[in-house]
């Protein structure tokens, strides 16, 4: 009887096997297209899938959203500059039968795609604009890389510059501008500063002028201030206001 039963086990795990590559599980976020001796027949899952064994055959794609690093690229700005940037692109498959049917590898084919438009768009910018308009370049971006993809099934939601890194040179030019312009801002705030000050003595000049026993108060308010300190000695000068009634005594006297 041992003759007999091994190919009666043979049977049952081919048949084993056949069945398991029949019976597939999808998850929520996963669909099956499934072509039939090379043909589609459509879009399955998830839960539970049946094939045709040996007739069926199903490619899995996942309907997350996908993150994929743009490399950096060596980009020559439209006024001269050679900058290396990269980004980070968000997207996701909208349509599984198009991501399979319409390009060979649509994950290869979105980073090719991006890399080439990443180079096109900033290409056509100046340095300033991509550094202080980020915003601007990474809606372009989104839109141009997505317009093409489309007809893959895929959905492009958000195209984001990491990073731009600029020449040695061109960091040292930089910081000196900034260096300037900071300089530039101290030397307009001193002046102004200067100027009010100027027009606040003008005022208090204009006030004394009018009103002389301003000066006196002011000076006695001078010396207050000298005596709270610790001083040992204190001097201070004697307005000749205070002297001139004596000296005119004296010059009276025959």
């Amino acid at each position: 009887m041992l003759p007999f039963g091994i190919p009666v086990l043979v049977l049952i795990f081919l048949a084993i096997a056949v069945l398991a590559s029949a019976i597939r599980v999808l998850k929520e976020y996963e669909r099956g297209v499934v072509f039939r001796l090379g043909r589609c027949i459509g879009v399955k899952g998830p839960g539970l899938i049946l094939l045709v064994p040996m007739i069926d055959r199903m490619q899995i794609v996942s309907l997350r959203t996908l993150v994929m690093d743009v490399p950096p690229q060596d980009v020559i700005t439209r006024d001269n500059v050679t900058v290396k940037v990269n980004a980070v692109i968000y997207f996701r498959v909208i349509d599984p039968t198009r991501a399979i049917i319409e390009v060979e590898n649509y994950l290869f084919a979105t980073s090719q795609l991006s890399q080439t438009t990443l180079r096109s768009v900033l290409g056509q910018s100046d340095l300033d604009h991509l550094l202080s308009d980020r915003d601007r370049v990474n809606a372009e971006l989104q839109a141009i890389i997505d317009r093409q993809t489309d007809p893959w099934g895929i959905k492009v939601s958000s195209v984001e510059v990491k990073d731009v890194e600029l020449p040695e040179e061109m960091r040292r030019a930089m910081a000196r501008q900034a260096e300037a312009e900071r300089e530039r801002r101290a030397k307009v705030i001193a002046a102004d500063g200067e100027y009010q000050a100027a027009a606040k003595l003008g005022e208090a000049a204009e006030v004394i002028e009018k009103h002389p026993v301003a000066l006196q108060l002011r000076y006695l308010q001078t010396l207050a201030e000298i005596a709270t300190e610790n001083n040992s000695t204190t001097i201070f000068p004697v307005p000749i206001d205070l002297l001139s009634p004596f000296v005119k005594h004296q010059v009276n006297q025959p």
